[in-house]
């Protein structure tokens, strides 16, 4: 009997809701290596899968939002746990992905990993850093409280595969907002192994979304969806920015362009979208 066996191919799927499904549309389509090799089968996501993530996003925010900022933390910080796990598998896909040596791999999965631990630490220091007691005449306080915009959609970058994606969704989710993101068109698999891992690191369903496919079908919908809040333009530049941006400006959407200083160790991508509510209370005698 022979010794030799065919490869179990992996079709990379969709997360939508907790749950890894196909496409609606049964589409997929292929994604190759920096160096034009085949890499592997990913799912084609449809405007429906888009409106399905939006719905699933939606239905999870309160309970996301309600849960204690130490909690938030403490489940972020369990996706940089698994990413720790899992660092050989992600440092191979960046590798193939960028067209990065091992090396510099491993060094690109480990500054991911620590921009993970980085907004864990994020999530019970947001309320002090942005907001604050104010200054009123009369007997009253008045308190300055951030709160999540929402759902929040993100076109992830389309060639940091994952520091990049790590950035672009850990921010608004650490906030207390859950995200719909497109994955890199041509990058897509490293995302989609950090997605795994949610479902593993106590993510309640919905909090994260991801849906793959092409950039140019799916933005359109996420920038006109009226349930969508607020979205981040990471992954477009130039003409096709600023028509999702006029866009997503007909139902009143927060709009993030990032630029080069948007780094992990700047609060800018975390004050993107924060809402702050105004709460005025009597003193009493």
């Amino acid at each position: 009997m022979s010794d030799s066996r065919l490869d179990v191919r992996k079709t990379y799927k969709l997360l939508i809701n907790g749950a890894f499904p196909r496409s609606e549309s049964g589409r997929s389509y292929e994604v190759t290596t920096a160096s034009g090799e085949f890499l592997a089968n990913v799912a084609q996501g449809s405007r429906k899968d888009l409106r399905d993530a939006v719905a699933a996003a939606r239905a999870a925010q309160a309970k996301w939002w309600g849960s204690t900022a130490y909690n938030r933390g403490q489940v972020i910080y369990r996706l940089a746990e698994m990413a720790e796990s899992r660092r050989a598998e992600l440092a191979e896909h960046v590798a193939l992905a960028e067209g990065l040596s091992a090396k510099k791999a491993q060094k690109s999965v480990s500054r991911a990993i620590d921009r993970m631990v980085w907004y864990a630490g994020w999530t019970d220091k947001i309320a002090q850093v942005f907001g604050g007691a104010n200054p009123v005449a009369g007997p009253f306080f008045n308190f300055s409280l951030p709160t999540p915009s929402g759902v929040v959609a993100v076109i992830a970058s389309q060639n940091s595969s994952l520091e990049g994606f790590v950035d672009e969704v850990l921010a608004p989710i650490s906030a207390g907002n859950t995200v719909v993101v497109i994955s890199s068109e041509r990058r897509p698999t490293p995302s989609i192994l950090l997605g795994e891992m949610t479902v593993t690191s106590d993510f309640p369903p919905g909090v994260l979304n991801i849906v793959s496919g092409i950039t140019a079908e799916l933005a359109p919908t996420l920038a006109s969806h009226e349930d969508v809040d607020g979205i981040d333009l990471a992954g477009v530049v130039g003409d096709e920015a600023n028509e999702l941006s006029i866009t997503a400006a007909a139902s009143i959407k927060r709009v993030f362009r990032p630029n080069e200083s948007d780094t992990a160790t700047t609060t800018r991508r975390l004050r993107a979208f924060i809402e702050t509510s105004t709460v005025w209370h009597t003193i009493g005698q």
